[in-house]
Formats: C-alpha cells, structure tokens, sequence
C-alpha cells in the first residue's frame, strides 16, 4: 500500500468515526412523531393540522416531495396571516370548522384522524358538489363564474403552494434560469416536462 492509500483511508475511517454520531442524531431528529413542529402564524394547532393533513392527502409523497415536504401547508398559513383580511381570515375559520363537523356527522372525526378511505371519499363527495372554476383565456375568466367554495379554493392555494416552492421549481419541473431565444413554434414532442415559471 502506498502513502497516498494509507492516508485516504485513514481520513475516511476518521471521518466515519466523527460523522456518524452526527448522522445518527439528524436522523433521530427527523422521525415523524408530530407533524405539528412549526408554530402557525395565524391558524389555531387543531385548524393547521387540518390544513396539514389536507395538503398531506391531496399531495402525498411519491417519487416526488409530496405536499408537506415543501411545506406548503406552512406557506398556506402565512399566506393566511399576512395575505387576508380579518374578513377572510373569519370566513376561513369558519369553513375549517365547518368541514370539521362535517367529517364528524358523517365519518366520526374531524378530517385530520379520518382512515385514507375517509379522507378519499370526503374529497369525492366534496368534488362532486363543489362549483367548478370559470373557463378561462390565458388567465381571463370567460362566461358567467359563481364562487368556488371551500373545498375548491383550498385545494387551488394548495396546489399553488405546491408548484411554486423552489423544491419543485427546480427539482421536479423543467426550469432554465437564463432561458434562451423565444421560439414560437415547435413541435409538442420538443417541449417535454411541464416548465416552471
């Protein structure tokens, strides 16, 4: 064995020895107990556990982050805090509460305790009831347009939440942060991943 070998190998058994506890109290660190680690801004522990578990459903982790490893549900409730009235603020816990009981009459908990099989059949009944967004032109609604509701308008900001964290920006979809010349017309096959903005 030559010199250089030796002192590689010695560096990386020192290494070893000086990162691993290091590691292993990182990954102690990141066992999921409670969800519930950050303090909410404006919402109440029960209210963004709802949130939570409803960004966790709608989003959950696959072969990509899911939905609270970008921590859209933190982005939801300091959009909430900074972004709304005291007006929408009111309504929004209200309608937090009143999905709540909901899920109690008809499942037997609020929505954050609810089975998978719950959860999915409270989203089904609430996509079949709940109003459809407008039809829109590049961003322009067309035609007649009633709100939303609830259901819908949460799973919107989730989503929005979602696609414009950096973790998905960069990660998931296509993105160039010096993009090229405009090119108007190319073919479908040529565009490939959906692109961030």
């Amino acid at each position: 064995m030559n010199r250089r070998d030796a002192l590689r190998k010695s560096a990386l058994g020192l290494g070893a020895a000086v990162g691993a506890p290091t590691l292993l109290s990182l990954l102690q660190a990141c066992a999921k107990q409670d969800r519930l680690t950050w303090t909410p801004q404006f919402l109440k522990d029960d209210q963004a556990r709802f949130i939570s578990s409803f960004v966790d459903f709608l989003l959950p982790k696959t072969d990509t982050p899911g939905g609270l490893d970008v921590k859209a549900d933190i982005f939801m409730d300091l959009m909430y805090a900074k972004a709304y009235d005291e007006d929408g603020q009111k309504n929004v816990v209200e309608e937090i509460t009143k999905f709540n009981e909901d899920c109690k009459s008809q499942y037997g908990a609020v929505f954050a305790e609810l089975s998978e099989e719950d959860k999915a059949a409270c989203f089904r009944e609430h996509e079949a009831k709940s109003p459809k967004f407008p039809k829109n032109v590049w961003g322009t609604s067309v035609g007649p347009s009633e709100p939303v509701g609830f259901y819908r308008g949460l799973k919107s900001i989730a989503l929005w939440a979602y696609f414009s964290s950096e973790e998905i920006g960069k990660n998931v979809l296509s993105y160039d942060p010096i993009p090229g010349p405009f090119q108007g017309c190319i073919p479908l096959s040529d565009v490939g991943n959906t692109w961030s903005l």
